[in-house]
């Protein structure tokens, strides 16, 4: 079988394709195929006029829009080393970001990258733009070897051994943690090649007629749903207030978190809204309960679809409205447990942490990798997931490591020792929840809240704190989180 072109080729493709069909709407804005080619060309034709090329490392901190999501392609297109900068993350964190090795950062008129992003290059979108503002593309010519205004302006260069995007996740150091994805890997993802989808991404796709996006195209699950939706041959739809938006747009798919569905239920049984348009709740970020499951199921009918997937694996598997409740389906790729832990082999996972050898030597192992969630089969192949191996705590579908909010709770001066456990919460979908040895007074709630948000990001501030005289001790000497978490949840 002959090689792929390098990625975003079959997105383009897929684009070209759609020639006059709407693709992207926001507000009264309708974007058509051939407009969206002709950004991505034109952006992308920026980019290298402003020296941005193969290898080079790219940061992004864009709103949500058609602009947006074509700067990301355009990006890939020329090559580069694509980092997304999510909204959210303090000022030091958005600074670590822009010195891994960042020769350029696109922004929005709303961002302010301060003295700290360094000597990189600033630019716009409208700066970008300014290189060819009287091209024009059709998509006749996707495939040509060159145009007058730009030659080759779509000509994929993506090296299939260079490092196409960096996700981030909250590292083990407090800093962002960066998962390296190649462009052969990106290139080796289904998502733009339906021959390759499986079964419940095929069912999925007949719903995405209009797919709504929110929060940040730089979010992997917002991204790859998105092409999916194109794919498909949907609509990618702006959403202005994310809770109406599927009533006020008529929207049939979007992504939620486990806390947004369990609004959106208690929401539905309490003043039922005109939700006849929804085909598709795409939940991610972290497990659903059989009961949670059934409930909304029961409520908003045959409309979920239970992802599960993580940074460095993409999608591993999917639920579909068909599937057992708790559970999160058949998956497509290689699985195998491990003393009850998962390890998975994607077509498009990562090859390692950037800058962080002993972390990727840890999680990527042989060609696996190891999630360091637990898991089992049951009796009819659907997989249950049963808990995690690491100490993290996962907030809005973002996750955290609880050592970086430990050690800034330590520095309190009236904390001898801190310790912090992931518990449910109905707003976040977990929250730490702090245990703290005081060292005479106890620090009130607020003093510790303010102290980690001003370090680590709201996200991290405990929603509780609670004193104790010592930690209790697990048979290996060393403190027994076990214990802790079954304290703070009795019930569970």
């Amino acid at each position: 079988m002959a090689a792929r072109e390098p990625f975003p080729k079959a997105v383009l493709d897929v684009i070209g394709a759609a020639r006059d069909r709407p693709v992207f709407e926001h507000g009264t804005r309708v974007v058509t195929g051939t407009e969206l080619l002709d950004l991505v060309a034109r952006i992308a034709t920026g980019l290298r006029g402003n020296g941005i090329g193969p290898g080079d490392g790219l940061a992004l901190l864009l709103g949500v829009n058609a602009e947006a999501f074509a700067t990301i392609l355009a990006g890939h297109v020329v090559g580069a080393r694509v980092v997304g900068v999510r909204p959210g993350l303090t000022d030091a964190q958005v600074a670590h970001l822009l010195a891994l090795d960042i020769k350029a950062a696109v922004v929005d008129g709303s961002v302010v990258l301060g003295s700290a992003s360094g000597p990189l290059t600033r630019l716009s979108v409208d700066d970008l733009l300014a290189h060819s503002p009287g091209f024009r593309l059709s998509p006749d010519l996707l495939h040509s070897p060159g145009l007058p205004d730009s030659p080759d302006p779509l000509r994929c260069e993506g090296r299939p051994a260079d490092i196409a995007r960096l996700l981030h996740t909250s590292g083990s150091t407090g800093t962002p943690k960066a998962c390296a994805q190649t462009y052969a890997s990106m290139t080796n993802a289904w998502t733009a090649h339906p021959q390759a989808w499986p079964p419940a991404i095929r069912d999925l796709a007949t719903r995405l007629d209009r797919y709504l996006v929110f929060g940040s195209l730089s979010s992997q699950v917002m991204f790859e749903y998105a092409v999916l939706t194109l794919t498909a041959g949907g609509t990618i739809v702006v959403a202005g207030n994310p809770a109406t938006a599927i009533t006020d747009y008529q929207a049939t798919a979007r992504v939620i978190t486990v806390p947004g569905l369990a609004k959106l239920v208690a929401s539905q049984q309490e003043s039922p809204a005109d939700l006849s348009s929804l085909k598709a709740l795409l939940v991610s970020g972290s497990p659903l309960t059989p009961d949670r499951h059934r409930e909304a199921l029961e409520t908003l009918g045959p409309v979920l679809f239970h992802g599960y997937g993580q940074t460095e694996t993409g999608m591993i598997s999917m639920a579909t409205p068909d599937d057992p409740p708790g559970t999160v389906g058949k998956p497509p790729v290689d699985v195998e447990l491990r003393d009850g832990e998962l390890f998975v082999r994607t077509p498009g996972q990562g090859c390692g942490y950037w800058g962080d050898p002993e972390e990727s030597h840890e999680v990527f192992t042989d060609g696996w990798v190891r999630t360091r969630d637990l898991g089992r089969f049951d009796a009819f192949g659907y997989l249950r997931l049963t808990g995690r191996a690491r100490d993290v705590v996962i907030v809005n579908a973002n996750l955290h490591y609880v050592g970086p909010i430990e050690q800034v709770i330590a520095e309190h001066p009236d904390v001898a020792e801190a310790y912090v456990v992931a518990v449910p919460d109905d707003e976040t979908g977990e929250a730490p929840h702090a245990y703290v040895v005081p060292k005479g007074r106890v620090p009130e709630l607020h003093e510790i809240q303010r102290l980690v948000t001003e370090r680590l990001g709201a996200a991290c501030a405990p929603r509780q704190v609670t004193a104790i005289a010592e930690p209790p001790v697990a048979p290996s000497g060393k403190p027994d989180k076990r214990e802790l978490r079954r304290r703070s949840c009795p019930a569970r």
